[in-house]
């Protein structure tokens, strides 16, 4: 049994709305599938529901960006309680900081001659979280770009002139949301932020997992990760970074990690849940 615990759907920077990617985590035998659009839950509820029907095992989950020092990293919280009231006010001011971005891009794009509105991206984003892809999106369907890879290149990559900086959350106030969330933080992909020195700082702080398998891990950097996750008694996860087709060929299917990993995930969860129960019953003055 397998498992893909990072996938996006169009609630973020995906293309696949979440019955149908419940439908190819089907078609690739996956037993477990994690949800992680960027700054939302919004697309949870239908993917549980999809994932249910098909009888794939499904984890509530968001990717948070971070950042330690002048070090930028992503964590994701699984098991994330959506209903939590911080968690909730804390991804709404996340969304309408995104907001904003996509308004500062496309204010900058039009001073380079570019005619592009802000409306237009978020008509084609239609989601709480929009991100740069849909403002590449929005410049291809306008036909103002060429290809996504025309857009990122000569307007939206680091140091181009429509860029704008991303707001990034401490990662240790990352970390103490997702637990106050009732979730468990993991640390994604960090072979692309390459964020080797930052991992005992995190751990310090609480970190619970490595995102050790990656579709862009080498097998060498998915050892080293798996050396730090066991030096550091992290748990393992790992997935396909799945975007749907904007960025290619679909990731899903591509990285399937050993139901092992979930198991692990899962109990962590639990045995972190009953003890937040036993301190709540201590505080409330009740016997344990």
């Amino acid at each position: 049994m397998f498992a893909d615990l990072h996938l996006h759907t169009h609630f973020s920077d995906g293309t696949y709305g979440p019955e149908e990617l419940a439908s190819l985590a089907e078609r690739h035998g996956l037993k477990a599938v994690a949800l992680t659009d960027h700054d939302t839950m919004e697309g949870c509820a239908r993917a549980a529901a999809a994932c249910q029907e098909r009888g794939i095992e499904f984890i509530p989950a968001s990717e948070l960006t971070a950042e330690l020092g002048d070090v930028e990293l992503h964590l994701i919280g699984y098991f994330l309680d959506s209903s939590n009231e911080r968690l909730q006010k804390e991804l709404g001011r996340f969304q309408r900081v995104r907001q904003q971005r996509i308004h500062e891009m496309a204010s900058r794009l039009r001073h380079l001659g570019v005619p592009l509105q802000a409306e237009s991206v978020f008509r084609l984003a239609s989601c709480a979280a929009p991100g740069r892809p849909h403002v590449a999106r929005a410049l291809v369907q306008q036909g103002l770009c060429g290809s996504l890879d025309e857009a990122f290149e000569r307007f939206l990559k680091k140091g181009k002139p429509a860029w704008v900086p991303k707001f990034k959350m401490s990662a240790l106030d990352a970390i103490e949301l997702i637990h106050q969330a009732g979730g468990v933080a993991v640390m994604a992909h960090p072979g692309l932020n390459r964020t080797d020195d930052v991992i005992p700082h995190l751990v310090k702080a609480g970190l619970d997992g490595l995102e050790c398998f990656h579709t862009k891990h080498s097998t060498s950097m998915t050892e080293h990760y798996l050396g730090i996750a066991e030096q550091h008694k992290l748990l393992v996860t790992g997935g396909s970074d799945c975007h749907g087709i904007s960025k290619g060929k679909p990731l899903i299917g591509t990285i399937r990690i050993p139901y092992i990993y979930v198991e692990r995930l899962k109990d962590h969860f639990l045995k972190k849940s009953l003890e937040r129960g036993f301190q709540i019953a201590g505080n409330s003055g009740a016997q344990t």
